[in-house]
């Protein structure tokens, strides 16, 4: 379908004889924004893994655009997907100006070693100046703060113009005025014209933004619950997925969940 960006169909990984995840059917279309749930262990990584080509499945398929990994170009197709995650920040030179790791993006490289050209160094410093930032062009990586870095990593993955933009836990380290103000930029981020689908990989119900439509809600490497956000965060699902009593309230297009106490 035109509207359709992701289409996962059956999506098996196995490893040995442990499986990671089985039967996973998702489609991300256009004008969705989608955030993924799940307990520790439920194969949240793994499926990012599947998607951006770093994982192959045991079976099944995923197809991005219209095209399948595995018969497209990976490298071409990982250009179309932005990802956002902790684990790039160990790969940037500390010394590395925002400017240029925001460049970097274009080239789906970490530590670049290419000479920006004069556009990309305006395309970089729009993007800057779009998310706040662009008094901090020249200032090195190693002296940004947690909340700084996230919004620049958000900036260099937009850098290509991906069509998908997954954030994988960014609030992780976050304090919570940080975790707080960088949620309502991502807010801003999803109502972007023009801009990428979002998925967001998060354990907490309260990260869900009034702009995001739907839920992939795992478990134990399988789907536990997909659709319309409403009918998936509630009270029931998230209990029956985390193992544990939850109380989930709808407040002013925002969610919070309450975890009972187990008796000893």
């Amino acid at each position: 379908m035109a509207s359709e960006i992701l289409h996962v169909s059956d999506l098996r990984i196995s490893r040995g004889r442990t499986e990671i995840l089985r039967g996973i059917d998702w489609r991300v279309r256009r004008g969705e924004h989608w955030v993924i749930l799940g307990p520790n262990g439920c194969g949240k990584t793994s499926l990012l893994k599947a998607l951006t080509g770093y994982l192959s499945p045991t079976s099944g398929e995923v197809a991005l655009l219209g095209r399948k990994y595995g018969e497209a170009d990976w490298r071409e197709l990982r250009l179309e997907i932005g990802l956002v995650t902790s684990a790039l920040q160990a790969s940037i030179p500390p010394a590395e100006p925002a400017l240029e790791t925001v460049v970097s993006g274009r080239y789906a490289q970490l530590d670049l070693w290419a000479h920006p050209t004069r556009r990309e160094k305006a395309a970089a410093g729009r993007l800057l100046q779009w998310i706040g930032l662009s008094y901090l062009a020249a200032r090195e990586w190693v002296h940004l703060s947690q909340g700084e870095r996230q919004r620049v990593l958000i900036a260099r993955a937009l850098m290509a113009r991906p069509k998908l933009l997954i954030l994988d836990e960014p609030c992780a380290g976050l304090d919570p005025v940080a975790r707080e103000e960088f949620l309502w930029f991502v807010e801003q981020v999803a109502r972007r014209r023009g801009g990428p689908a979002l998925v967001l990989v998060t354990h907490h119900a309260e990260e869900i933004m009034p702009a995001f439509t739907h839920a992939l809600l795992l478990r134990a490497g399988a789907v536990c619950a997909s659709g319309p956000k409403g009918a998936v965060v509630t009270s029931r699902r998230l209990g029956a997925a985390f193992g544990a009593r939850i109380a989930v309230r709808a407040e002013r297009g925002r969610f919070r969940a309450l975890v009972a106490r187990r008796r000893t």
